[in-house]
């Protein structure tokens, strides 16, 4: 009933003003819980917690309840981060300073300077898993962050390196994707900094992929047209041609390497062949010595059916001929092979 309230309150202060207003509980009977805001401009930067990128910080009330409110935010959309965290003043800054808090509990989320949104508990009463928004794409690094665990789930679960592979192609489709129908760059930059993220299993892919896909020129072109002179939108533009020139280089490293290679083996190649045909040629001049070699095509199909077994009335049946024509035959073989029966016929060896 209060969460209810609460929403219901929250729409009609974003009706009635246009400025921010970002709310919600860290936690049932908490007291003097500090709650910051950071900004986060620099899409390599949001797995870390950072002195630089607070902008504001408030206290929550004995209810665990928080809010942050104002106009001076950017207009339009931005990486945001709430966070808590349970070190204790002497530690706070010290910890802060060197980017870290182990203790640390917090949501990243897409916001602009009008928005209204509210972080309740959920229904076990854990913080920063619901977010209650007039944005349809604050939620967007959340939802990507539950995708990243089913993603991980899916490789702990097989791991040998074909369904490595076979995951890797389709995880990046799906993670692409999601990034495109949300129609926000700022959410396909968090999900191309998880892809091509150097400490990450999923980087060499990511280096094939730039290779052969339009994707990444296509955000490239999405970020300019609505982010034109950001700073994120720059490093962007700047890492895909930069890792673009590198493959190039590589590539053409390689194609040197592969002409001596595909020289070689192509030596190799006619040389082989010429080894075959010499082979063949040897091979086809010993049938012709051979007793084989004085056998007619019908008289070579009735040895093949002697040899499996059977009855002169079946190979007459067979190869449609009479039984006579089939006994005239076996006569010719019986000559050609220098063989007395049927027996010698089916212990030769072609």
């Amino acid at each position: 009933m209060k969460k209810c309230a609460t929403a219901i309150l929250l729409l009609l202060h974003m009706i009635t003003y246009a400025q921010y207003d970002f709310s919600g509980y860290v936690g049932d009977g908490t007291k003097n819980t500090t709650v910051y805001l950071s900004l986060v401009e620099d899409y390599r930067k949001v797995s870390k917690i950072s002195l630089s990128q607070i902008i504001r910080k408030t206290e929550a009330d004995s209810t665990g309840f928080f809010s942050f409110k104002g106009d001076n935010l950017p207009e339009k959309n931005r990486i945001y981060r709430l966070h808590t965290d349970g070190c204790n003043t002497a530690k706070e800054t010290i910890n802060h300073l060197t980017e870290e808090c182990k203790d640390s509990k917090q949501i990243l989320f897409i916001a602009n300077n009008n928005d209204t949104i509210y972080f309740p508990l959920n229904d076990i009463n854990e913080i920063f898993c619901q977010i209650n928004t007039t944005n349809p794409v604050t939620d967007a690094i959340l939802q990507t962050q539950l995708l990243k665990e089913e993603m991980l789930f899916d490789f702990a679960e097989f791991r040998s390196d074909a369904n490595r592979k076979i995951n890797t192609k389709n995880w990046f489709r799906q993670f692409q994707d999601f990034g495109f129908k949300t129609n926000e760059p700022l959410a396909e930059l968090f999900i191309y900094d998880f892809l091509s993220d150097k400490r990450n299993d999923t980087y060499p892919y990511y280096l094939k992929d730039l290779s052969s896909n339009d994707y990444y020129k296509a955000l490239q072109l999405r970020l300019e047209e609505k982010y034109p002179n950001e700073a994120f939108t720059k490093l962007y533009v700047s890492e895909i041609a930069t890792d673009t020139y590198s493959l190039t280089l590589n590539q053409n490293n390689d194609e040197f390497k592969w002409n001596s290679v595909i020289y070689f083996l192509l030596f190799l190649s006619i040389a082989g062949n010429l080894i075959l045909l010499l082979t063949l040629l040897k091979i086809r001049k010993k049938r012709r010595s051979t007793p084989f070699s004085k056998l007619t095509k019908q008289e070579e199909k009735i040895f093949t059916l002697i040899q499996e077994d059977k009855t002169n009335k079946e190979i007459a049946s067979e190869i449609f001929v009479s039984v006579s024509t089939v006994k005239t035959h076996i006569n010719n073989l019986y000559k050609k092979l220098n063989v007395q029966s049927r027996e010698e016929i089916k212990s030769i060896k072609k």
